[in-house]
């Protein structure tokens, strides 16, 4: 009888054990979030813009999950078919920003015709990426 009770609560213990490793949160990789700003003013989406001209592109972006705050934040711009970036702005974001960031950038096009690919980037702590672009073509 003294065995069968010690296997029964071995068994409890077990079944326990495996419940709690289950139960665990676990992280599910969701991406930061990040967005263009779209009220008046701002670039948000592919557009025409001459040569040499001044455009304004504003940038939300917030944390996915409760412990996976951002890191980082890049900017960088692609001309025509190149297949490499060039980063143009980095941050490293305090703990103040880890949460919620928020970021202007008064770009120029080049003072030649072609396709511009701006890219802003977003990282949170594990590492997770997420980005958005527009496409300037300039006449």
């Amino acid at each position: 009888m003294k065995q069968l009770i010690k296997k029964l609560t071995t068994g409890i213990t077990l079944v326990t054990i495996i419940l709690s490793l289950n139960s665990c949160e676990k992280d599910k990789g969701i991406l930061p979030y990040i967005s263009f700003k779209t009220t008046a003013g701002y670039t948000s989406a592919d557009v025409t813009i001459a040569r040499n001209t001044a455009f304004l592109v504003g940038v939300d972006a917030a944390k996915s999950e409760g412990n996976d705050i951002l890191k980082t934040f890049n900017a960088s711009v692609t001309y025509d078919a190149a297949t490499t970036s060039t980063s143009f702005y980095s941050e490293t974001l305090t703990a103040a920003q880890g949460d919620n960031y928020s970021k202007d950038l008064t770009l120029t096009t080049r003072n030649q015709a072609g396709k511009e690919k701006w890219t802003f980037t977003v990282t949170n702590k594990d590492g997770l990426v997420n980005s958005i672009s527009i496409t300037v073509t300039v006449p």
